[in-house]
């Protein structure tokens, strides 16, 4: 396959039109035309549905991973030989928002350092990042999934804890003689994928919804459970003096939800990925709890469900 058929594949899915990536390969949109279509002749497949934005198609998706893999090989080898070229690899990353906010950022200070790799992060909700390994999107992924994808390795890289929290006031305003009204109190969810709110809710027979509020930032759902929106599950790591100094206080004492979380990579010789995994792995040991959560038992567990 010709090397420069590939990086247009990944120049239009990473752009989304023909249009941006001949912007980015500094050609003409007919030369990228020319050579997606070149190189889906070769393999007798439809490699890119063109829509906005363009997305791979199925067998797109598997020359999109060999094509990420190839450019980050070339970029290696080309060091490795002296050539003189500053290519610097493209390292996209799969992460959810709540670790990008706490645990990922040391991550991220290693990676300023490096003068060879660009990182480009993609924020997914952890129950839903291997799918971007699936398309060919991106080489790595904090995950709550321990079943790797196929070519890829996984390892566990901690659990974070989850608690629910509310402004006091909220707290005042919803609580009856023996606990809080679970069905009537307002409460926040980061987007439809959130589920943990919904959890806690259920473990408590709470059968309708109460009124809900969608905050789709992590900053953000912090901010506005503390201004009383709702109450919310927020990462422990993320609250800092929240709790001390009364701005938030724990609905229940005893209650909190463990999420684990996994980092899948493909297994690929590359010493630029290879140190990247090692940077993961060294923030969330550093930050988050080990072991996983599927071996805790007990009542403090207060009767959730590990996040799928």
């Amino acid at each position: 396959m010709n090397l420069e058929h590939l990086k247009a594949l990944v120049a239009v899915v990473d752009e989304g039109t023909f249009e941006a990536a001949a912007d980015l390969l500094r050609v003409t949109p007919s030369a990228v035309s020319q050579r997606i279509k070149a190189l889906e002749a070769s393999v007798g497949q439809v490699l890119v549905r063109r829509r906005l934005p363009c997305t791979a198609t199925d067998a797109g998706a598997l020359l999109l991973r060999m094509a990420r893999q190839v450019q980050v090989l070339e970029a290696e080898t080309s060091a490795a030989l002296g050539s003189g070229l500053n290519i610097r690899a493209h390292l996209p990353i799969a992460i959810n928002a709540d670790s990008l906010a706490t645990w990922f950022v040391p991550a991220l200070h290693q990676a300023a350092g490096w003068e060879d790799s660009t990182i480009d992060l993609h924020v997914e909700d952890q129950g839903y990042s291997s799918q971007l390994l699936r398309d060919g999107d991106v080489m790595g992924a904090v995950t709550s999934d321990p079943v790797p994808v196929s070519g890829c390795r996984v390892e566990l890289l901690g659990s974070m804890r989850y608690i629910p929290v509310a402004a006091p006031e909220l707290r005042q305003r919803f609580s009856t003689s023996r606990d809080v009204d679970w069905a009537a109190m307002p409460v926040l969810k980061f987007n439809t994928k959130d589920d943990l709110q919904q959890q806690l809710l259920a473990a408590r027979d709470v059968q309708q919804l109460p009124p809900t509020h969608t905050v789709p930032s992590s900053q953000g759902f912090l901010a506005a459970v503390t201004a009383g929106l709702g109450w919310g599950m927020i990462p422990e790591l993320q609250l800092t003096d929240e709790l001390a100094n009364g701005a938030l206080v724990r609905l229940e004492d005893t209650a909190y939800q463990d999420v684990g979380l996994y980092w899948q990579a493909w297994t690929l010789d590359s010493e630029r990925l290879n140190r990247l995994s090692e940077a993961v792995r060294s923030a969330a040991k550093d930050h988050l709890r080990p072991g996983d959560p599927q071996e805790a038992t007990g009542p403090s567990r207060a009767g959730y469900r590990r996040r799928k």
